[in-house]
């Protein structure tokens, strides 16, 4: 379990305006307005929340520090962000620090159905291997497409988590609402999560929350280069 009263101070300072810039201030329409966000909200303009970028700016860097210690205990840290404006940035800065990552689809029981996850990850590289050696040369025509548009399934769920060898030990959420599902597993088997909570969503769930707008794509790419750098550089320092 991450312990975030003991999490080293490594996060770099942040420029609010840098965050103005990126427009993460901006929450949802004050009729989507969640009672539970009301703390990080400074205040609602024409309609709109805007969020405590203090506030905001103190829990990003809580949620490096998070994913710095979790780098360096060589400890996974999986990315989830299946929305469309989310889903490049995601993989980009997952491959850059050596998280892992799904930007398809969560299948549901990926955290609380670890054995079928492990049976679907072993096929995947089965037939990978066996399409490259020549293993599958004698079957027919037929049968090898199958393999491999079933390979194409595969990667599509699971290319990202590849190398996953058992249970996850944190998640990196980008929209808690999309993502429901993945928010429910982790709190039934008690599994850390760090997410961008905006102003429609309920935070209680969560165990590191970034209030924060989680649909402009600047938004995103800012917070999630953030949060990546955080557990790259963890991982750096893991044999210092």
């Amino acid at each position: 379990m991450l312990d975030i009263s003991k999490l080293p101070e490594k996060a770099p300072d942040i420029e609010l305006a840098d965050l103005l810039e990126a427009g993460v201030h901006f929450g949802h329409q004050k009729s989507k307005r969640n009672p539970k966000m009301e703390s990080w909200i400074y205040i609602e303009k024409n309609g709109v929340h805007i969020f405590n970028l203090e506030k905001t700016a103190e829990q990003l860097q809580l949620a490096y520090n998070a994913a710095y210690q979790l780098g360096k205990d060589n400890k996974t840290l999986i990315a989830v962000g299946t929305k469309k404006q989310a889903r490049d940035l995601i993989e980009e800065a997952a491959v850059d620090s050596g998280m892992m990552y799904i930007t398809a689809r969560w299948l549901g029981g990926l955290l609380t159905n670890w054995e079928q996850v492990k049976i679907s990850l072993k096929k995947m590289i089965t037939i990978e291997k066996g399409l490259e050696s020549g293993a599958y040369d004698k079957y027919t025509k037929y049968e090898r497409v199958q393999l491999e548009k079933e390979l194409i399934r595969l990667r599509r769920f699971f290319d990202g988590i590849r190398d996953l060898t058992s249970q996850p030990d944190a998640l990196f959420v980008v929209d808690v609402n999309k993502e429901d599902i993945v928010i429910r597993e982790a709190k039934s088997i008690n599994t850390p999560t760090i997410a961008i909570v905006d102003s429609n969503v309920n935070p209680d769930d969560v165990t590191i929350p970034i209030p924060a707008n989680d649909d402009g794509r600047k938004s995103l790419a800012y917070i999630i280069k953030y949060v990546a750098a955080g557990y790259k550089a963890g991982r750096a320092d893991r044999n210092k």
